[in-house]
């Protein structure tokens, strides 16, 4: 214990230093957690490569209290990753050691620092471990005592006891202090036992300072036959004494004389390099996955709704991408994942009505190589923004799903609508954005998605469309489809989805009063098919765009930005949406086949 002590001193030099001289940074929340982590990493109980960060038998370590990060960059300093000079340059602008992990440093497992998110990763890389690739990694987790408020953390422990995740052991650090003084139970160490137990966890509540009671809930930890919390009591700025407990210290690097001054106290500091314990070498031995007959095709002018044509799309393209995994939120027999967990069960996760954690597992499971699909209605994914956010952080590999899109899903009203979700996903950098229209091109697009390396969204719609599209169509990702052209045309109609149905009903009315109109199926709304609908504006007068969307960030700003022009005309969803039948609503909402009719008529009228 003697030599662990000596290494507590020596990261605490190291937050200390490193805070100091960058200005800013979080040193009394990293010093709470000293011994924790010390115990953990150089105690025996972590086994990790050094030498291979990815190393599949890794345990695994996430910092969910993120703006620790300090005392994530002062471990590897003492494992030998980080020289001093190289922790020297925490917070500096293009150092890998930013003031909350990311993934730029090797040894972070995700960007993390939203609060509340980590416990969810943890929960997908242990699902990996336990039920995909059966390696006996241990996924360990620091948590704040602050972001034991969030809901999702609260998601995350209640889905870790239905499956079962011994291997996830969660660490709070119960230190008393949040950012603006107590949290909300303060040390009442006895109110996180009585919470987390309730869902179903061992629970050891300890000294956080104390290497004996740390090393003991290690040990049961490891062999607790169920998902396990370390509560830790602690003191926030231990080791300095005119740090600790004190409030008004949260984000605060010391100042030059109040650094000397811990130096000091901190007395000599034996500097030393400590290896961590290496993992067993296993490999992956994933359980057999039967490869079964999917032949379903589709025939022009068969009636399919597009989020039943993904369910059937993700079975078709399995046998492609065998380290796919689909997640859904307690609604696949709607969104029709339900196809795929019917087909290949061992690779379909319940997740029910969690969005956030449903993302937050994605990420976990993608850091680990796998690739995600999750799905829900669009309007609940909003609520899994944050989550999202995060994810283009962590650099994931995520596809998206959202079904019951827009106005046209009918009777069940507002609160079911997605009506936010194209501009909420085109705001995620480096983020595609599909929008299929029948199940031909849902069928090309999520295989297209599964291709490519990044976070997809995939929107599909609820009312069956007839099928446009033959298979020898191919859809790319920043293409788009012309569905009606001609050298006679007028007037340039863009849209996707159920309204690209509404564009042709347009188109066919019009025709017989001999007005033509050019029809894009705008299935990739991010990125745009610019060349397509630059010549579109330069043959016709005008682009209308229909989209069952609001019009903020939707399909219509996204053309007009492009094209920098008043002859594009935005048709979208402006009115507060009711219950009713889609055709209804899109009348209503100004957006179905009547509405594109009207305005042609009135740009017609101003030529």
């Amino acid at each position: 214990m003697n030599n662990l002590e000596e290494l507590s001193k020596i990261i605490r030099y190291y937050i200390l230093t490193s805070t100091t001289k960058a200005g800013s940074g979080h040193p009394t929340t990293c010093l709470s957690a000293v011994e924790l982590m010390v115990s953990l990493l150089f105690g025996g109980f972590f086994h990790f490569d050094s030498e291979d960060p990815q190393n599949p038998n890794n345990d695994r370590l996430i910092f969910s209290k993120g703006h620790a990060a300090p005392l994530l960059y002062s471990l590897w300093t003492v494992a030998g990753k980080l020289s001093e000079e190289e922790l020297l340059t925490l917070r500096k602008f293009g150092s890998p050691l930013e003031g909350h992990p990311v993934r730029d440093f090797p040894y972070s497992e995700a960007a993390t620092g939203s609060l509340g998110q980590g416990l969810s990763i943890g929960v997908g890389m242990a699902i990996n471990g336990k039920y995909i690739d059966m390696l006996s990694y241990k996924v360990y987790v620091l948590l704040g005592d602050s972001e034991m408020a969030e809901g999702s953390v609260w998601e995350a422990i209640q889905l870790a006891s239905f499956y079962k995740l011994d291997n996830l052991i969660g660490i709070i650090d119960v230190n008393r202090l949040g950012q603006r003084g107590e949290t909300m139970y303060g040390h009442d160490i006895n109110a996180y036992e009585k919470r987390v137990s309730s869902f179903g966890w061992k629970t050891i509540s300890i000294d956080g300072h104390n290497f004996d009671e740390i090393f003991r809930a290690y040990n049961e930890a490891l062999s607790s036959g169920c998902p396990t919390m370390i509560i830790a009591k602690t003191i926030k700025g231990k080791g300095i004494s005119f740090l600790e407990d004190k409030d008004g210290y949260h984000g605060v690097a010391l100042k030059e004389e109040e650094y000397k001054e811990a130096i000091k106290e901190l007395g000599e500091i034996k500097k030393m390099v400590v290896s961590i314990k290496k993992p067993e070498f296993l490999k992956a031995n994933p359980k057999p996955i039967e490869i079964k007959d999917f032949a379903k095709k589709y025939n022009i002018g068969d009636l399919v709704p597009t989020r039943r044509a993904y369910g059937e799309a993700l079975v078709k393209i399995f046998p492609e991408f065998p380290n796919m995994v689909v997640l859904d939120a307690e609604v696949s027999n709607s969104t029709y994942a339900e196809i795929f967990k019917k087909y290949y069960p061992d690779r379909f996760f319940e997740c029910f009505v969690a969005e956030q954690n449903m993302v937050g597992m994605a990420v976990g499971l993608a850091l680990r190589g796998k690739i995600p699909f999750l799905s829900s209605f669009a309007a609940f994914l909003t609520r899994a923004f944050d989550q999202i956010r995060m994810a283009q952080y962590s650099d994931v590999n995520i596809k998206i799903v959202g079904s019951h899109a827009g106005v046209s899903i009918g009777q069940d009203g507002p609160s079911q609508m997605g009506l936010e979700d194209i501009a909420m996903m085109r705001s995620i950098l480096n983020s595609i954005v599909l929008y299929p229209s029948d199940a031909v091109s849902t069928e090309k697009l999520v295989r297209e998605a599964a291709k490519h390396r990044g976070i997809v969204y995939i929107r599909t719609t609820r009312s069956a469309t007839p099928v446009i599209y033959s298979y020898d169509e191919e859809f790319s990702i920043g293409g788009s489809k012309l569905i009606k052209a001609s050298d006679r045309d007028s007037i340039t109609v863009v849209a996707a989805g159920i309204t690209l149905h509404e564009a042709i009903k347009a188109y066919e009315e019009l025709k017989r009063q001999s007005i033509f109109l050019r029809v894009i199926d705008l299935y990739s709304v991010k990125p745009l098919d610019k060349f397509t609908l630059k010549k579109a504006l330069e043959e016709t007068k005008a682009i209308i765009t229909v989209e069952d969307h609001y019009p903020a960030g939707g399909i219509g700003e996204a053309v007009k930005g492009e094209l920098n022009t008043d002859r594009v005309y935005c048709l979208a969803c402006r009115k507060t949406p009711k219950s009713g039948t889609p055709e209804e609503l899109l009348d209503y909402e100004g957006i179905s086949s009547k509405a594109i009719i009207e305005q042609v008529f009135k740009i017609l009228r101003s030529f």
